[in-house]
C-alpha cells in the first residue's frame, strides 16, 4: 500500500520586519547582529499585518490543502504553546465548522518545537497504516505559527529569527480518493537529550549545540534514508530546516551533499518559519518547475531540544 501527499498550501504573510531590526529590538549585541545577516544569511522575516491572524492562515491552508474532500483526523503541529486562539476553547470547534469536518478528531503535536509538523507525517502514515483504516481515510496535517506577538519568541540566540506562516497538506492512500503530489516513502526521528534545557542552556552547551545541530541533522537524514532504502546519490533534493546558511552549508558537507541540492532559495526573505520551513521549500521547488517526477526529496527539521525529522517523498506525474 503506497501512501501519498498533497502538494503544500503555503500562507506566509506579505509583511516583513527586517532581521537586523528585530535584533537590536531585543538588545542582542552588533556583531551577532552582523553574524545573522552576513553568515548566517537572513535579511527580513514574514509578520502579520494589523487584522490578520495565524487561525485564519491555518484555516485557508486547510481549506485549500482538502480541496473539498473530507478527512478521517486532523493533526495540528506547532512550536509555541502559547497561541493568540490558545486562550478559549474554540479552536477545535473552528477547525471541523469552518473546513465542514464534522466529528474529525482533532489533535495537536507539541512540545518537540520546529519537529512538530513533520512528525505529523509519521502519524499520519501510521494512522493510514493501521489495521482498522478505511481504504477512504485521508489525513490533514496542519503547520504554523505566529513568532510575531513578541521577540521573546521569535529570536533564538545565536541561531535564527522566527517569522510567522502556516501550511497544510493531506495524506491518503494512492488510488482510492486522494490523488498526491508525492509518494510518502519513509521517515525518521532523533532526539539528544544533553540540550533538554532549550533556551536555558548553559555557555558550555550552547557552544557545543552548533556542532551536535550538523550532527543530529546528518543523522536522521541517512536514518529516513536507511529506512526507505535510498543511498545519499540517489536524493535529488534537501528540503531544509532554514534555520540559518551555515547549519546547512556544514550539513550538506556532513552528508557529501551539494548545496546546489539544498533548496535555501527563500532564506534571505523568509529565514525560519518554525516548523514548515521544509514544506515551504517544497512548495516553492514545485512552484517554479524545478520538481520532476521520480526525483526523491529529503524533508529535515530540527526542534530546540534537541530534535531532529526527516521524512523522504518522492514526486509522482502532475495530480490535483
Amino acid at each position: 500500500m503506497t501512501i501519498t501527499m498533497s502538494r503544500v498550501a503555503v500562507r506566509v504573510p506579505d509583511g516583513r520586519d527586517g532581521v537586523d531590526e528585530i535584533l537590536a529590538r531585543y538588545d542582542r549585541p552588533r556583531a551577532e547582529r552582523r553574524l545573522f545577516t552576513r553568515i548566517y544569511g537572513l535579511r527580513t522575516s514574514p509578520v502579520l499585518a494589523a487584522g490578520e491572524s495565524l487561525l485564519e492562515q491555518l484555516l485557508d491552508a486547510g481549506r485549500e490543502a482538502l480541496a473539498g474532500r473530507r478527512a478521517a483526523l486532523v493533526l495540528y503541529g506547532h512550536t509555541l504553546l502559547v497561541q493568540p486562539f490558545g486562550h478559549h476553547d474554540e479552536f477545535v470547534s473552528e477547525i471541523r465548522d469552518r473546513l465542514a469536518l464534522p466529528g474529525v478528531p482533532v489533535y495537536g503535536i507539541s512540545r518537540i518545537n520546529c519537529a512538530s509538523v513533520l512528525r505529523g507525517a509519521d502519524l499520519a502514515d501510521r494512522f493510514l497504516n493501521r489495521p482498522s483504516a478505511a481504504p477512504e481515510d485521508t489525513v490533514l496535517v496542519l503547520g504554523g505559527d505566529q513568532g510575531s506577538m513578541g521577540d521573546m519568541s521569535r529570536v533564538i540566540p545565536g541561531v535564527a529569527v522566527c517569522g510567522d506562516a502556516a501550511a497544510a497538506f493531506v495524506m491518503g492512500r494512492e488510488g482510492t480518493n486522494h490523488r498526491g503530489r508525492y509518494r510518502y516513502l519513509g521517515g525518521a526521528a532523533a532526539r539528544d537529550d544533553r540540550f533538554h534545557r532549550n533556551l536555558r542552556m548553559t555557555p558550555e552547551e550552547s557552544r557545543a549545540f552548533g556542532a551536535a545541530c550538523v550532527e543530529g541533522m546528518a543523522g536522521v537524514v541517512d536514518a529516513a534514508l536507511e529506512r526507505t532504502g535510498l543511498r545519499r546519490d540517489e536524493v535529488d533534493w534537501i528540503m531544509p530546516h532554514m534555520s540559518n546558511a551555515f547549519v546547512w552549508r556544514a550539513v550538506g558537507g556532513a552528508l557529501g551533499i551539494p548545496m546546489e541540492r539544498i533548496c535555501l532559495d527563500l532564506l534571505p526573505d523568509q529565514g525560519h518559519l518554525f516548523g514548515v520551513d521544509a514544506l515551504t521549500a517544497l512548495d516553492h521547488a514545485d512552484r517554479t518547475g524545478r520538481l520532476r517526477p521520480g526525483q526523491r526529496c529529503v524533508l529535515a527539521a530540527q526542534g530546540m531540544g534537541a530534535y531532529f525529522q526527516a521524512a523522504v517523498v518522492e514526486v509522482t506525474d502532475d495530480a490535483p
